[in-house]
């Protein structure tokens, strides 16, 4: 009751200083979208576990209406390639190279078998299929697991993955992942985690 008569005595006093406080308020430029800034992340390791929480991150991104791909470079077991995606939120993609087995961290300097050669074939599918859909635009978020071991294991060469990284669309998130990233690429990186173990 005081707070209005309070107000009631102010709005009775001179007319004129209340015109003359009122002014009006400038023309501002509507509010802009601005596209979002992609990011380079790294998840590494010396030895093979941060996957876990970068897919939980990229469930939560495809939840949340991004479209995200996720590709495994060294896991294999499921014969998938690049044909065989398994979806997941209907906007997750899930590769796996077309190999029986996992590859292991370390490989022997002997001369490439059929073995060997149709493993590196099948990884080179796999890395050629994000380079296109990077291409398309239409990903906000990619994944590419243990792409380090993947290049010092002579599967993709580093010089190729510094271009895709450089020539990305802006807006679109690059998580890479694993032990051995190359130290010109984590020069390249927004955001860097280690995993450690004591």
């Amino acid at each position: 009751m005081n707070a209005r008569i309070s107000i009631n005595t102010q709005q009775r006093g001179s007319s004129s200083s209340t015109e003359t406080s009122l002014r009006p308020t400038p023309i501002r430029k509507p509010l802009q979208l601005v596209k979002t800034q992609g990011q380079v992340q790294i998840h590494t390791s010396t030895f093979r576990g941060s996957f876990s929480v970068v897919l939980s991150e990229a469930i939560r991104s495809a939840g949340l209406g991004s479209k995200v791909l996720i590709a495994q470079f060294l896991r294999g077991g499921v014969n998938q390639g690049p044909n065989g995606a398994i979806n997941l939120c209907r906007r997750l993609d899930w590769l796996r190279p077309a190999i029986e087995t996992c590859l292991p961290e370390q490989t022997s300097e002997v001369k490439l078998s059929l073995k060997r050669k149709q493993e590196e074939k099948a990884i080179k599918e796999l890395w050629e299929f994000c380079k296109a859909r990077l291409i398309e635009n239409k990903l906000d978020k990619i994944v590419l697991d243990e792409i380090g071991m993947a290049i010092s294991l002579g599967f993709i060469e580093e010089n190729d993955l510094i271009f895709v990284i450089n020539n990305r669309p802006s807006s679109t998130d690059i998580i890479l992942t694993g032990p051995s990233i190359p130290p010109k690429i984590m020069g390249m990186a927004d955001q860097i985690t280690e995993l450690r173990c004591n």
